[in-house]
């Protein structure tokens, strides 16, 4: 546990000096080059004859470093050595070698004595310093209480609350850190066990993952000169793979690029033609929506039922009939054993999705219930509707009110990360109201100048998608909050129109219109890769296959849901290899 907004990352671990790992003596080098030994130097390659310095045009130090530390990462350490030695680069000096021992082994006297002697990068040619260079802009007290906080935390699971009050008014509080920072650590003095104290920090224990968590932190206060990122080859590879995926147009295949080729999707794989059509609704279809797993599709409408369809073969599995109006909204628990449906009775009602029974009728609510979304856990789930009074309540399986927001009035629409962290609902009035879905705190508010028809988040957490009347969506950085990109060119109005993201990777963005065309962008891009004659007179929903992204859905006021595939579909077995099943 670091400060509020810290990351969790993975640790560097501790391993040998040439790694980014614990300090000691290296084992005498064993490498020989025709018969003469070769002597290892000491700090990044020091004195012995280079070859050129450019490899295809890059720095050949930093190439070697940073296969020194991919070679370690995958456990060739002995190969990992061998280069080394040939080299004469070392990973890292001995000086951060030492530091990060101190770390990893809460060596903290140790660990701040060495930071102490660190100079800036900008300084590092003219003062020379330690060997430990901070990055750019890195703030040597943001450090430091990063350290005493570790050590406080410790403190406190040894039960030495004598020292840890000491470290708390000695040592972090004189670092004038983050004053509610310091209140929330003082508070947990209080705690009773290590597992409450655990659970309250969000934080480990030394025994735990939570000093490498806090080296992990530390390292990016470090210059990369001195201390490389950690799995820096990993990550490169992992960008190459992203910049080929985002240049790709027709991105559609389920498979990881290799890196043995450059990586391009066959335009002809892309789902751009309609495959099937289910007619069972009897009246418009408002939406529909595929679970997690790929497998099932739930679909609603004005003919107060929902069907749930087996997926590839889009049989009919269950007819939902308890409604006694139109259904607007359906949500899967994220395990998709049950569904909840938004009613324009003024009901939420739970179902088992194996059985097509109705587990739950929650209490009649004064409006039409609008949204809902499902908790992580699977254990409870959020009702949006458009109540003045508990338009936005958490109820447990047993249809018990676990929590009221007592949040904006009128709620259209929710949406929920995946992460469990935001809660977004949006509300008839052009605004979003973003929460905190795990301390139920709010956060913020946007005014979106606009009235809104519908809202999405990335499977990474990160970015909102949020659809207007106007005729434009728009991806909103939600911890920047701010938008990153606007996509345009759908007709909007008056209705319910949704978009969402989906598509290989979640390359594209993918709406219904009031004219009832289909339009798909290019995420990062926002051009529009294709525009697809759908329904008549509007298209109100389009859901693409989580699991196979040659697949998509989607349904219009004409009461048709139509599935879109590729030609592969309707050769024999086509569907089935295309899923898996």
């Amino acid at each position: 546990m670091l400060t509020d907004t810290d990351g969790s990352a993975t640790a560097n671990g501790r391993s040998r000096v040439y790694t980014n790992g614990k300090s000691g003596q290296r084992a005498p080098a064993a490498a020989t080059a025709n018969g003469t030994h070769k002597p290892c130097s000491s700090v990044n390659g020091a004195a012995k004859p280079r070859p050129p310095e450019r490899y295809f045009g890059h720095d050949r130090e930093e190439v070697t470093r940073i296969l020194i530390q991919a070679l370690s990462d995958m456990g060739y350490h002995t190969a990992a050595q061998d280069v080394s030695q040939a080299s004469g680069y070392e990973l890292e000096n001995a000086t951060v070698a030492s530091f990060r021992t101190a770390v990893l082994e809460g060596n903290w006297a140790e660990a701040e004595e060495l930071l102490d002697g660190s100079v800036p990068s900008t300084e590092a040619r003219s003062q020379g310093g330690n060997g430990l260079v901070l990055a750019s802009g890195a703030d040597r007290n943001v450090m430091r209480f990063w350290i005493r906080q570790q050590k406080y935390l410790e403190l406190l699971e040894q039960k030495e609350h004598g020292q840890a009050l000491m470290v708390l008014r000695n040592e972090l509080t004189s670092l004038y850190q983050n004053t509610q920072r310091l209140h929330f650590l003082s508070a947990l003095i209080m705690c009773q066990s290590k597992d409450e104290l655990r659970s309250r920090a969000n934080w480990d224990g030394a025994d735990g993952r939570s000093r490498h968590t806090l080296l992990s932190e530390l390292s990016k206060c470090i210059s990369p000169s001195v201390m490389l990122p950690e799995h820096r080859l990993a990550n490169l590879l992992h960008q190459v793979k992203e910049y080929q995926i985002t240049g790709c147009p027709w991105h559609s295949s389920a498979v990881p690029p290799s890196l043995y080729s450059d990586h391009i999707c066959n335009r002809l794989d892309f789902p751009t033609e309609t495959v099937l059509e289910l007619d069972e609704h009897a009246g418009e279809v408002w939406q529909v929506i595929f679970s997690h797993d790929g497998t099932k599709l739930a679909s609603c409408g004005s003919d107060k039922q929902v069907i749930v369809w087996e997926v590839p073969s889009f049989k009919m599995l269950h007819s939902l009939k308890d409604h006694d109006d139109g259904v607007g909204n359906v949500a899967w628990s994220w395990d998709d054993s049950m569904l909840v449906t938004c009613c324009r009775d003024r009901y939420a009602r739970l179902w088992d999705v194996a059985t097509g029974k109705c587990l739950r009728q929650l209490h009649r609510f004064d409006e039409p219930v609008s949204s809902c979304v499902w908790s992580p856990d699977n254990k409870s789930f959020v009702t949006g509707s458009l109540d003045k009074v508990g338009s936005l309540v958490q109820w447990n399986l047993s249809g018990e009110r676990m929590h009221d927001w007592r949040g904006p009035q009128r709620i259209e629409e929710l949406t929920l990360s995946p992460d469990g962290r935001w809660l977004v609902a949006m509300d008839c009035d052009k605004h979003i109201h973003v929460y905190n879905f795990e301390t139920r705190e709010f956060e913020y508010k946007l005014d979106l100048k606009t009235r809104l028809t519908s809202l999405s988040i990335s499977q990474n957490s990160r970015h909102l998608l949020v659809n207007q009347t106007n005729g434009v969506a728009q991806l909103i950085d939600l911890v920047l909050r701010t938008p990153v990109q606007h996509y345009t060119g759908h007709a909007g109005g008056d209705f319910v129109i949704r978009a969402s993201l989906g598509g290989a990777d979640e390359m594209f963005v993918i709406t219904g219109s009031e004219d009832g065309f289909i339009n798909i962008w290019n995420k990062s891009t926002a051009q529009c890769v294709q525009r697809l004659a759908a329904h008549s007179p509007r298209c109100n929903s389009v859901s693409w296959c989580p699991t196979n992204p040659q697949i998509f859905a989607s349904c219009g006021d004409d009461g048709k849901i139509k599935i879109w595939s590729n030609e592969n579909w309707r050769r024999p077995g086509g569907h089935t290899r295309q899923t898996g099943i």
